[in-house]
């Protein structure tokens, strides 16, 4: 590779920042049918709810008109029975008039009290299936809104992915190596960030200590700007060197090469085996 360490330092760096987005990007043209299918089924499901309910709703409203007519029926009996009272002649007729009265007046005063139950209940089923009317309306101007906004969105956003693949380009033909740009590519989807500085033998990325000879190569690429590219062997992520106080680098040679701390071996092993696997065998650590 013919540019120098710096400035392929700062083209990936450009290339990180601009990739980045461009995902970014991906993710949200990927996402926003998926919101307006989900907002669809809702308002389908509110639908389907508002149909069942207002069935349940019909069923009650001929109920309470059956307990009205029989309201009505139980008054019109009384008040004959009533009115026969003034022409009764006999004893006998009085009383069974009397008796046909009293059951009269029961049989309304019962049906009167169930007729008030069953209006309470369809009182309160035709406030939900007015309160569900309004959700249904609001979720409709919702899901219209959404539909008129989301072919302008992926416009916006295709205009937005076309340019930024114009900028990856350009950086990419300067770059030069399709294999380190793939490379990259994969792990800023996966890491989001993948270019890192090595701090005496540490790679700030994992805060794994690096092999002493591999930091060595790493600086050593650094201060004589070699153009060669150093990934890590245990997070893939590209590597360029920091320099830091003597004090402060100073890593004791049998922990070279091992992890950054003992209480945190076993599980940053677990953590970087994944993407050291997907990324890089001992022959692709520098290109």
């Amino acid at each position: 590779m013919q540019m120098a360490e710096t400035s392929i330092k700062e083209e990936l760096e450009r290339l990180q920042e601009i990739l980045n987005s461009k995902y970014e990007l991906e993710r949200k043209v990927e996402v926003l049918p998926r919101e307006l299918d989900g907002q669809k089924e809702n308002l389908d499901l509110l639908k389907k709810e508002y149909t069942e309910k207002f069935k349940e709703y019909e069923v009650q409203k001929e109920k309470v008109s059956t307990l009205r007519a029989d309201l009505e029926s139980a008054d019109k009996e009384r008040e004959k029975n009533e009115k026969d009272m003034d022409s009764t002649t006999t004893h006998r007729e009085y009383e069974i008039l009397d008796k046909l009265i009293s059951e009269a007046k029961e049989k309304e005063s019962s049906i009167r009290r169930e007729l008030q139950r069953e209006e309470n209940v369809l009182a309160e089923m035709q406030e939900s299936l007015s309160n569900d009317e309004s959700n249904i309306k609001l979720t409709e101007n919702e899901f219209n809104e959404m539909s008129e906004q989301l072919g302008s969105n992926i416009e916006k956003y295709t205009a937005e992915l076309e340019e930024l693949k114009k900028q990856e380009d350009e950086i990419c033909s300067e770059i030069a190596n399709p294999e380190v740009i793939s490379k990259f590519q994969r792990i800023i989807k996966r890491n989001a960030k993948g270019i890192v500085a090595v701090r005496g033998s540490v790679c700030t990325g994992c805060n794994m200590i690096l092999p002493a000879q591999f930091a060595n190569d790493v600086h050593h690429t650094f201060k004589e700007n070699d153009g060669k590219i150093y990934f890590c062997p245990y997070c893939s992520r590209v590597l360029y060197y920091e320099e830091v106080d003597e004090e402060e680098s100073f890593i004791p040679t049998e922990e070279a090469g091992s992890l950054a701390g003992d209480d945190e071996d076993e599980e940053s092993q677990d953590e970087y085996s994944d993407s050291a696997d997907e990324g890089l065998g001992d022959d692709d650590s520098v290109l």
